[in-house]
């Protein structure tokens, strides 16, 4: 919040998409901030990459099962951020085992921490939370992201059961949403990467709704690639009725 408003570096990573000096800091300030409790931790953040385990001394591997990956969007939202735009966050997850295990979204604007460990439900500033599922979907506010082209009939397709479509700039943070009700659903055809929905994916399906790909597949699988995942997330009753609208 320092720099919001007053950046000195913004970097175009792609036609759609920029880095700030802000992102690396961020990260590294993270980054940081978790090596010192957990030196032998492996990383997987948005501007760094990859960054591997090191095993404790006398041992040579990590046993796979055991693997822990604390998996980093230091500030999603980015190009909301650089326009200043007050949507965007921050997004740490931790899994172990390939398994998302603790989520972290913390929105500086609002000053609000979502969070959650799996099994235990989700909290907001530490009081639990609950998605309340509406009765009709035509009561439903969604978070919408399709791409042009031939997904234009399934936008129109949903667009016709729902009561509006929006589309906040911060993917982690509209999944997040989901966890308390701010949006009923949360739909978005591709481009998200494990970064983009571990720790949200996790608060929202601890808050009860139903996260999965839009095939109906397991939402979280460390082997995807960066920008190849889509997710629905929405309360059981609706879930299915959306990802029946995508096909």
């Amino acid at each position: 919040m320092e720099r919001y408003e007053r950046l000195e570096r913004i970097v175009h990573k792609s036609d759609h998409d920029v880095v700030t000096e802000v992102d690396e800091m961020s990260e590294q300030l993270i980054i940081s901030a978790i090596r010192e409790s957990f030196p032998h931790d492996a990383f997987l953040a948005e501007e760094s990459g990859q960054i591997e385990a090191v095993p404790p001394a006398g041992e040579s591997v990590i046993d796979p099962s055991a693997q822990r990956v604390w998996i980093i969007d230091p500030l999603d939202g980015t190009v909301n951020y650089a326009n200043g735009i007050p949507v965007f966050c921050v997004s740490i997850g931790l899994a172990i085992g390939g398994q998302p295990t603790v989520g972290v979204i913390y929105d500086p604007v609002r000053d609000e921490l979502f969070t959650s460990q799996a099994g235990l439900g989700a909290r907001l500033d530490g009081a639990p939370i609950r998605h309340p599922a509406k009765e009709k979907l035509s009561d439903c506010v969604v978070s919408l992201s399709l791409p042009r082209g031939g997904w234009s009939v399934r936008e129109r397709r949903i667009r016709r059961q729902i009561r509006v479509s929006r589309n906040m700039g911060s993917a982690a943070l509209a999944l997040v949403y989901v966890a308390n009700g701010r949006f009923d659903a949360f739909v978005q055809a591709g481009g998200l990467s494990l970064w983009d929905i571990c720790a949200a994916g996790l608060i929202a399906n601890e808050g009860g709704a139903t996260v999965t790909t839009l095939d109906g597949a397991a939402w979280f699988d460390m082997t995807r690639a960066s920008k190849s995942i889509g997710i629905v997330a929405a309360a059981p009753t609706h879930h299915a009725t959306l990802t029946e609208l995508l096909k």
